[in-house]
C-alpha cells in the first residue's frame, strides 16, 4: 500500500518558480518521506492490525508528525545549479564584457567583475540572505540569519512541494550566486571610465537598498507547507513579500535581476557621463572571440539559473531547461535575421547579443510557459532588444557602454510582461498554482495577470532608479565616480590596476 501511495503522489504540475503560485509535485525518494499519506491525509500502512492491542500500540507512532528529511536528488540539483550560476559570472559574464571593451580596459572590467562578485558573496553571508529571505515586512526581511546565524548542515529549507526539503545552505548559496551576478551586470553600463573604489562603494549601497528589498518582495513566502487550508491563505500572504502576495510571476529573476540591474546601470551611465571621445572617435569591441566564448558560457550556465529555480529535479526543472534552450535560439535567429535585413550583414556581435536577449526574456517565464510560448518570447525579445541597442539607445542619449539597459532592461521588461500572456493554460502555460489544493486554478485572466506583471516592472524601475541615483551621488561626493581624462585615455588597466592584458 505504501508503494501504491507513492505512485499516486507522483503526478507533476507544471509551473514552479521562486515566489510564484506554482509548483511541481513529484514522487519523493523513500528517504524523503518517513510516513507518506494518501490524498485524504491518512498515513499509509502495510496492512490492517490483527488485534486491537496492536492498533493501540501503533497509534502513537501514526499520530506523531514525521521529522522532515532531505531530498538528496533535489539537493544535488540545486548545488549543481548554483555552481552553474557562479560559472555564468566567472568566467562567462567577465569574458562577454571583456571582449566588448577596448584592449586598454579589458583587465579593468575583469577585476571589477571578480571583485564585485566576491564582495557581494561576503555581504550575502553577513546580512543579505537574512534581509532577503527571512520573515519581516512585505518589503524587507528580518535579522534571523544575521551573520549566518543558524546556517549549518542541520538547517532545512523548503522547496515548492509540500514535504520536500533541501538543506538551507543549498538555497543560501544558490540565491547568493544570483545576488552576485546581478551586481556584476551593472558595471557594463559605465565601463571604461569609472573608479574602482566607486564601483565597490556603489555595489554595497545598491545591493543593500535595492537588490535585497526586491528579492524579498518578489520571492519570499513562508513555504508551501504553510498553506494548510483556505483559512490560512490570508495569513500566509500577509507574511509574504509585497509582489509575491499580489501574484506577480517571476520564475528566476526578470524583475529582481535583469530589470533591477539594467535600471541601475542606465542611471549610472547618465550620472557618470559619456566616455571621452564618445560619438567622435571609433569605440569598438577589441576581441569578439572572447565575447562569443562568454556568451556561450552564459547560455550554458543559464540552464542552472533557470532550471535550478525549480528547486527540485523534476518536470518543472525540465520545462525550464528546454524553454531556456528554445527561447535563446529563437532570439538569435530573430536578431540575426533583422540585422541581416536592415544592415545587410549578420554579425557575430549581433548573434551573441541576441542569445543574451533571449536568455534574459525567458528568465521570468521559464517554468510557467509552454514550448511555443518560449519560442514566441525569444523571437519577440530578439527583435525588441535589437531596437533597444539601436533606436532606443539613441533616444535615451546615454552612453550605456555594453548595452546593459538595451538588452537586460528591454529583454527583462519584455519577458516579465509576456509571462502574463503565455502562462495562460489556453496558450500552453501552467496557469496559477493553488498551494492548498495542489492543483492549478481553473480560471486564468491574461489581462489581469499582465497588469500584475506590469506592477512588478514599475516597482522595480522606481526602486532601483531611486536607490541607484542616491547611491551614485553619495559615491560621487565621497570616493569619486570617474577617473581623470588622462587616466581614461591611458586605459584603466594601467592607470587603475597597473597591469596590461596584452604585452607588446
Amino acid at each position: 500500500m505504501q508503494v501504491m501511495c507513492l505512485m499516486a503522489m507522483s503526478c507533476v504540475a507544471l509551473g514552479a518558480g521562486f515566489g510564484a503560485a506554482a509548483q511541481e509535485t513529484s514522487a519523493p525518494a523513500a528517504e524523503t518521506v518517513a510516513a507518506p499519506a494518501d490524498p485524504a491525509g491518512v498515513p499509509a500502512v502495510d496492512a490492517a492490525p490483527a488485534a486491537t492491542e496492536v492498533a493501540a500500540e501503533a497509534a502513537p507512532a501514526e499520530e506523531a508528525a514525521p521529522a522532515p528529511s532531505i531530498s538528496k536528488p533535489d539537493t544535488v540539483w540545486v548545488l549543481m545549479s548554483a555552481a552553474l550560476v557562479i560559472f555564468m559570472t566567472l568566467p562567462g559574464l567577465a569574458l562577454f564584457y571583456g571582449g566588448l571593451v577596448r584592449s586598454k580596459n579589458v583587465l579593468s572590467i575583469l577585476v571589477q567583475n571578480l571583485a564585485v562578485f566576491s564582495l557581494v558573496a561576503v555581504l550575502w553571508a553577513l546580512y543579505g540572505y537574512s534581509i532577503a529571505f527571512t520573515e519581516g515586512s512585505p518589503f524587507i526581511g528580518g535579522w534571523d540569519r544575521l551573520f549566518a546565524k543558524g546556517l549549518d548542515a542541520a538547517s532545512i529549507g523548503a522547496t515548492f512541494t509540500k514535504g520536500v526539503y533541501i538543506p538551507e545552505l543549498a538555497f543560501f548559496v544558490f540565491q547568493g550566486a544570483f545576488a552576485c551576478i546581478t551586481c556584476a551586470l551593472i558595471v557594463g553600463a559605465f565601463a571604461e571610465r569609472v573608479k574602482f573604489a566607486g564601483v565597490m562603494l556603489f555595489t554595497v549601497l545598491w545591493f543593500t537598498f535595492a537588490y535585497l528589498p526586491m528579492a524579498h518582495m518578489v520571492w519570499f513566502f513562508p513555504g508551501p507547507d504553510a498553506f494548510t487550508d483556505n483559512d490560512a491563505v490570508a495569513g500566509v500572504l500577509a507574511k509574504s513579500g509585497f509582489l509575491f502576495a499580489k501574484g506577480a510571476l517571476d520564475f528566476a529573476g526578470g524583475t529582481v535581476v535583469h530589470i533591477n540591474a539594467a535600471v541601475a546601470g542606465l542611471v549610472g551611465a547618465y550620472v557618470i557621463g559619456k566616455r571621452t571621445g564618445y560619438g567622435r572617435e571609433a569605440i569598438k569591441p577589441h576581441n569578439l572571440t572572447l565575447t562569443m566564448v562568454g556568451a556561450s558560457i552564459l547560455w550554458f550556465g543559464w540552464f542552472g539559473f533557470n532550471a535550478g529555480s525549480a528547486l527540485e529535479a523534476g518536470g518543472v526543472a525540465a520545462i525550464a531547461f528546454v524553454n531556456t534552450f528554445l527561447a535563446t535560439a529563437a532570439a538569435v535567429v530573430a536578431w540575426t535575421l533583422m540585422e541581416w535585413i536592415f544592415k545587410g550583414k549578420p554579425s557575430l556581435l549581433g548573434a551573441a547579443s541576441g542569445a543574451v536577449a533571449g536568455l534574459v526574456a525567458i528568465t521570468p517565464a521559464a517554468g510557467f510557459v509552454g514550448l511555443n510560448g518560449a519560442l514566441a518570447i525569444g523571437a519577440i525579445a530578439g527583435v525588441l532588444c535589437l531596437w533597444g541597442v539601436t533606436g532606443l539607445k539613441k533616444l535615451l542619449g546615454a552612453d550605456d557602454s555594453l548595452d546593459v539597459f538595451g538588452v537586460h532592461g528591454v529583454g527583462g521588461i519584455t519577458g516579465a510582461l509576456l509571462t502574463g500572456v503565455f502562462a495562460a493554460p489556453s496558450l500552453g502555460g501552467a496557469g496559477i498554482w493553488d498551494y492548498v489544493t495542489e492543483t492549478a486554478l481553473p480560471e486564468y485572466d491574461i489581462a489581469g495577470q499582465v497588469w500584475i506583471q506590469a506592477q512588478g516592472v514599475l516597482t522595480t524601475i522606481v526602486l532601483s532608479g531611486m536607490v541607484a541615483l542616491i547611491a551614485f551621488l553619495i559615491v560621487k561626493y565621497t570616493v569619486g565616480l570617474r577617473v581623470s581624462e588622462e587616466a581614461e585615455r591611458e586605459g584603466l588597466d594601467i592607470s587603475s590596476h597597473g597591469e596590461a592584458a596584452y604585452e607588446a
